[in-house]
């Protein structure tokens, strides 16, 4: 009876389980985030998908353009000048993104250590992003994880606090100046 039961296993374990998926695996999602404040008003949050369709001058990510383009939108929204905390991303550190930062007096940019995740305050925003709404997620299709993405960042958007909390978790402290009408 035992031998029956060993064979029936490693007969069973010689078979290769095969899972069929759909997609392509080659594809990639880049989003683009900005976690923003302006003493006296609300914590902000600006992003941008941006979803590789191989058909964008054959690059898969944000090239410093589009970081670029994504500023200058920010600097509209936002009215005022932009201090910039930035990681080391080459793309942050291309010669077209040095020249454009270097052109603007709206614009100051700190570059981080090389390997600094903690003092990212976008880093605490994927955190929260991965531990919910992308928790425990089988994606169908690119845009199923796009909308999944963005409802997110959305949900944080209207959530100024959250915003707050990765500025201050990253040691970023918001001015006393800033009021925030506290829920009694």
């Amino acid at each position: 009876m035992i031998s029956a039961k060993t064979d029936s296993i490693s007969q069973r374990s010689r078979h290769t389980l095969v899972i069929r998926v759909r997609g392509r695996s080659r594809r990639r999602i880049s989003i683009a985030t900005l976690t923003c404040y302006k003493p006296g008003e609300r914590a902000r949050l600006i992003y941008r998908p941006r979803r590789d369709d191989g058909r964008r001058d054959g690059r898969k990510s944000f090239a410093w353009t589009d970081y670029r383009d994504q500023l200058i939108t920010a600097h509209q929204q936002l009215g005022g000048p932009i201090v910039l905390i930035w990681d080391n991303l080459n793309v942050h550190l291309a010669a077209g993104m040095r020249q454009f930062i270097a052109e603007r007096d709206w614009l100051t940019v700190y570059q981080l250590p090389s390997y600094a995740p903690d003092l990212n305050p976008v880093e605490g925003i994927w955190s929260l992003l991965r531990r919910g709404r992308l928790s425990n997620t089988a994606f169908t299709t690119p845009e199923h994880l796009i909308q999944t993405i963005r409802g997110g960042l959305r949900t944080i958007q209207y959530r100024p606090g959250v915003i707050d909390g990765c500025l201050a978790g990253a040691g970023l402290s918001l001015p006393s100046t800033t009021t925030r009408v506290q829920a009694q």
